[in-house]
């Protein structure tokens, strides 16, 4: 990434938290600049779940979507920016939503990708009753070491992982849905760029102006969550702006030299996509619900 956008000075790392992962890589480039060890800090959620997914197991296939986002967190004598952090962890559910092989514990071989062992588990129910807990509590952790009350913030960007998990967050706050950006019907959950996408969209349609306080909050696998309360001092209109200046031809990647130049798009992904119009329902999407279905899968 770096590369591509033609930086020679930044020092770059992964911050690995699953759906919290943009959470947690904001509060490290907020460390870096509050400790003075850099001026500005590009933060970036990506992901590109479809690779992971068993298109056979509707409780996780159907939820999933790709997608990235970024922000720059830039030190400023102004008053504003991050107000308060809120991190934590829960081992109980580390393996509630995980990858049992591909790792050096479990390398990928030709048993591993027979059993299927190379696609996202998640336990829906559990995974369902952390996040409606955890995610409001996280984030009123962060409203008050802000110095605030849920009612001060303006709008609450939460992890667009289920709607009824972020209408149990504004229940658990006392706050209207309207409170709450949501644009999960249209990209589904795009983990760790699921709270970029959403910020990104909340500010370019005029739902954050200068001044006011943003909450965002996600959770993920790990268990893990958090939450950053920030008083918004960037102008609005500069996202509108970037968004046109920046052409995907400009943009260029030096492939590895073994690079295998196949589709990268799943096939099963392929022929979904392919449909026209794309039509599916997720109304009836109950965490856990219907059992996944299995299918041995051929080396």
């Amino acid at each position: 990434m770096k590369e591509a956008i033609g930086n020679t000075r930044a020092a770059a790392m992964d911050v690995a938290a699953a759906c919290s992962g943009f959470v947690y890589a904001f509060s490290t480039a907020q460390a870096y600049v509050t400790s003075g060890l850099a001026k500005h800090v590009l933060v970036i959620g990506a992901e590109l779940l479809t690779r992971f997914l068993d298109y056979t197991d509707r409780s996780t296939c159907i939820l999933f979507g790709d997608g990235a986002g970024a922000v720059v967190v830039s030190a400023s004598t102004e008053p504003g920016g991050s107000l308060g952090i809120e991190l934590t962890t829960e081992p109980q559910g580390a393996y509630m939503i995980w990858l049992p092989a591909g790792g050096a514990k479990s390398p990928p071989s030709r048993e591993t990708i027979a059993r299927g062992e190379h696609y996202i588990r998640m336990e829906g129910r559990e995974t369902y009753r952390f996040a409606t807990r955890t995610l409001a509590s996280t984030a009123l952790e962060s409203v008050r070491k802000a110095g605030l009350e849920p009612d001060d913030v303006s709008l609450f960007i939460p992890h667009q992982a289920n709607i009824r998990i972020i209408e149990a967050v504004a229940k658990g706050l006392n706050l209207p849905m309207d409170r709450m950006f949501v644009n999960l019907d249209r990209y589904g959950n795009t983990s760790a760029a699921s709270v970029p996408i959403a910020l990104a969209e909340a500010v370019n349609s005029g739902r954050v102006a200068v001044g006011d306080n943003v909450c965002i909050v996600a959770f993920g696998a790990g268990f893990t969550s958090g939450a950053a309360t920030i008083q918004w001092t960037a102008d609005p209109s500069r996202g509108i702006a970037g968004d046109a200046s920046v052409r995907a031809s400009d943009v260029h990647v030096r492939l590895p030299i073994d690079w295998d130049s196949v589709d990268p798009i799943p096939a099963a992904l392929a022929e979904l996509m392919a449909r026209d119009p794309l039509h599916i329902p997720l109304d009836d999407v109950v965490p856990g619900e219907p059992e996944p279905a299995h299918r041995e899968v051929h080396a």
